[in-house]
């Protein structure tokens, strides 16, 4: 009898702390998503086409299947489908959740496929003795802080202008064709030389109207914060310098917000193909334990406030890649021209 009862009690410890470790789940994942909740009702770029009280009904009937709150997470997927939050993602204990993006990759080149495998990362080097070539990869990392900004902006800007100062360079190429986004700020600050003292990006609200400015201000990436990210700039400016951006069909959100800060600058050409299209600014929303999402609020801006859905090229030039000999690569055969002034940008036609 006593042995029976025994086994009842460890059967009801057992029931009883599985019970209480599913109400623990659930209640995390109601935590979890009510906080994705508010975000979206409050701040999102497209809220006011949704219902979210519907939707919100929805997601939970959906988390009732969970068996966990890891679980959960499949849920997001589905929710930003709902809502089209194709530039939006959640990310937790380093994995990302969200709308997946088809890329035609039949659309790249084989040398292009062969660079991106090989995982390319930040060039700086003269081309023909003549050319200043800088390779901006995407930047990604999970560390915002100005200390992480600073230190990587000005690894690459220290190598940007030891070819400023070590070359009488004719024109610099900024080859963004594998740029698919990041962090903005490192990459503009790196190249503070070639956009100067200026307005580099703006955010536009939803109605496209007003606009929040990003400025570049003698090393700062000024957003009108008091302890902005910045490096220390070296020597002279080279904002009027002939500058050829490189774009395609990688080239996206933060990656395109850099090609933007070239939009309305003097002396400046695009070759390439179209951008992605992930064209709006986003905003990162602390979520609970430990997670965070990066979500749309915005549309992005060039100094002039003209917003594209996709940023398109002045010279169109498609699978013509040569990343093995890049004299040989006709984006650069095109820059090249227009350095000799053989070609000129819509802004001088």
């Amino acid at each position: 009898m006593k042995k029976i009862l025994l086994l009842i009690g460890i059967f009801c410890i057992v029931f009883n702390g599985n019970a209480q470790k599913l109400k623990t789940s659930r209640d995390s994942t109601k935590i979890f998503y009510d906080k994705i909740f508010k975000a979206f009702e409050v701040a999102y770029l497209y809220k006011k086409d949704y219902d979210w009280k519907k939707l919100k009904t929805e997601t939970f009937q959906n988390l009732e299947s969970a068996k966990d709150f890891k679980g959960s997470l499949s849920e997001v997927k589905v929710l930003f489908e709902k809502v089209n939050a194709n530039h939006s993602v959640v990310s937790y204990q380093e994995k990302t959740y969200g709308m997946k993006t088809n890329i035609p990759w039949d659309n790249f080149s084989e040398q292009w496929m062969k660079k991106l495998n090989a995982k390319p990362k930040f060039e700086a080097q003269v081309l023909d003795g003549k050319y200043g070539y800088i390779l901006m990869p995407n930047i990604s990392s999970d560390d915002f802080s100005n200390e992480y900004i600073n230190k990587t902006a000005q690894l690459m800007y220290d190598k940007i202008a030891e070819l400023k100062t070590n070359n009488n360079l004719e024109g610099w190429i900024v080859d963004l064709r594998f740029n698919s986004g990041g962090n903005s700020a490192p990459m503009l600050l790196a190249l503070y030389d070639l956009l100067g003292d200026n307005v580099v990006w703006g955010m536009l609200d939803e109605d496209k109207k007003r606009a929040d400015w990003t400025r570049l201000n003698k090393g700062a990436y000024d957003q009108g914060n008091k302890n902005p990210s910045n490096i220390k700039p070296k020597g002279e400016l080279l904002d009027e310098a002939k500058v050829a951006v490189l774009i395609g069909g990688l080239t996206a959100s933060s990656g395109e917000i850099t090609a933007l800060a070239f939009k309305g600058r003097v002396n400046t050409v695009f070759i390439g193909e179209k951008t992605m299209g992930k064209t709006t600014s986003n905003f990162i929303v602390t979520l609970p334990f430990g997670g965070f999402m990066s979500l749309s609020n915005g549309y992005d801006c060039d100094r002039n406030k003209n917003y594209y859905a996709q940023i398109p090229p002045d010279v169109e030039i498609s699978k013509q890649d040569n990343f093995e000999d890049y004299m040989s690569d006709q984006n650069i055969k095109e820059a090249i021209k227009f350095f000799k002034n053989k070609i000129h940008n819509k802004n001088d036609i």
